[in-house]
């Protein structure tokens, strides 16, 4: 049975680092580049009818929008798997919790030093794509290319999920998992969503980020490297409970 206490402790400070994370990752180097292209092969159309503006056109974007959304759907059934076992996990490492701590908190500032540009790690510059099949235009392609994406694409999106998953472990609640890995969802999913709905109109947003994506980049690495310092030396406990005493409201959140 889930717990229905998810809302505790760190919690509100974890899902607001889960949809940053979420969001960041949208914004990673090896996903949003592709965006554009998966979307239209999504919705069975071709770039040029996605980034139309007329009637018939819209038409088809609505048909995509479907499309993105069982995309969303499917990456988020692994994403909530994960988020599960996690905090399955988090029951066995209890009594190690300390040492479990140490190891991810260095873990993720390695990581934040890599995107900060410290130095390389080279296997996070790649992604694994998994072939999904010829499925496109279809609802249920769309889905399991969702679940491919969570898989194939996790050398690239693997720190930001790596410190959400490091969060949901900390905790004794498999609804805290399960709230912090859909939180994060969220914020990769939202964009997608975004784009397929509105792509004519964000071809310029779009353009800005990739010409940006240094700093994108380094403001990933900041936030990794500033978690996993938290992490290490307990700090993240102790700013969330700054947090509860500063703002009692936030107690009552859930």
């Amino acid at each position: 049975m889930l717990e229905t206490g998810i809302i505790t402790g760190g919690f509100g400070l974890a899902a607001l680092i889960a949809l940053l994370a979420g969001v960041l990752s949208f914004l990673s180097p090896c996903v949003l580049p592709i965006v554009p292209p998966y979307i239209a092969y999504m919705g069975g159309i071709s770039m040029r009818d996605l980034a139309a503006e007329d009637a018939d056109h819209r038409a088809a974007r609505w048909r995509t929008l479907a499309a993105a959304a069982f995309f969303v759907l499917g990456l988020s059934t692994v994403f909530l798997l994960l988020g599960f076992a996690a905090s399955a996990f988090g029951r066995y490492i209890a009594q190690w919790l300390d040492w479990f701590n140490l190891i991810a908190g260095i873990t993720i500032m390695v990581f934040g030093a890599h995107f900060l540009g410290i130095f390389r790690i080279g296997f996070l510059d790649r992604e694994i794509r998994m072939d999904a099949g010829d499925r496109g235009g279809s609802a249920f392609g769309a889905y399991v290319l969702g679940l491919a994406f969570a898989f194939g694409w996790t050398p690239c999106i693997g720190p930001q999920l790596g410190m959400i998953l490091s969060l949901a472990a900390q905790g004794d609640s498999v609804g805290r998992g399960l709230g912090l890995l859909g939180i994060y969802a969220i914020g990769l999913g939202i964009p997608f969503l975004l784009v397929a709905a509105f792509f004519p109109r964000l071809t310029g947003a779009l353009g800005f980020l990739k010409r940006h994506m240094g700093r994108i980049e380094r403001i990933m690495g900041l936030l990794l490297w500033t978690i996993g310092l938290l992490m290490l030396t307990g700090g993240f406990s102790q700013f969330s409970y700054w947090l509860l005493e500063t703002f009692p409201a936030l107690a009552l959140i859930g």
